[in-house]
């Protein structure tokens, strides 16, 4: 068993170069890159401004170009980029987004608690009412209550959860407004008890919990 437990976690070193290097060339080969997302922001600011601001704004010159490519590593072979950008993964340096212009490490930061939260009460809510269903869908086999629950996991399964999601927010949310339209708390949390924050927190989390379990 010991020898068993090795080997997969052995495999996960391959699996995991494996991964990161298909994303990473396909990253590389489509285009749409950062340097090509900067280019567009300077047109399109260069569009809404003055006539003089949008000849400004069109091109940048090629040593610029050049630079930028510099500066994210496209100059470089793929095989070394990708081996300095590992590098860096393992020092926790994941570079800054380049679409909110903050470091990567602070947006996972900030939002890891929300996905733990939703991560760990699934896992709880899944694994707390489909061990005790098949348990008694085993016991009942055949019964109206085993055929009952499996016409409702079929559909479970069947209603992809995004569409489950638009259904209960346009009638439970905006029709009779039982639960918030967003976000993870109200805007007035810091001024609310404790027990009401866990009620907000959990009045949040009811849709989203029950799209995600259910779909």
């Amino acid at each position: 068993m010991a020898a068993y437990f090795i080997r997969r976690l052995l495999l996960v070193i391959p699996t995991f170069i494996g991964v990161t290097l298909l994303v990473f060339v396909i990253t590389r080969l489509v285009p749409g890159g950062p340097v090509e997302e900067i280019l567009q922001q300077l047109q399109l600011s260069g569009a809404e401004g003055s006539a003089s601001a949008s000849r400004a704004g069109e091109t940048l010159s090629d040593e610029q170009i050049a630079q930028l490519n510099s500066f994210y590593g496209l100059d470089k072979p793929m095989l070394v980029a990708y081996w300095d950008w590992l590098l860096k993964v393992f020092q926790f340096d994941f570079g800054v987004s380049t679409r909110f212009q903050d470091p990567v490490l602070s947006l996972i930061s900030d939002r890891l608690p929300v996905s733990l939260f939703y991560g760990i009460l699934s896992f709880i809510i899944i694994y707390g009412v489909c061990i005790p269903l098949g348990v008694a869908k085993a016991v009942r086999h055949n019964s109206g209550f085993d055929n009952f629950s499996s016409v409702l996991v079929f559909v479970g399964y069947a209603v992809p959860g995004y569409v489950l999601a638009i259904l209960l927010l346009n009638i439970l949310a905006y029709r009779f407004d039982f639960f918030p339209m967003e976000g993870f708390v109200s805007d007035d949390f810091e001024q609310l008890s404790l027990w009401d924050k866990i009620v907000d927190v959990f009045s949040h989390a009811i849709l989203p919990l029950t799209a995600y379990v259910a779909g």
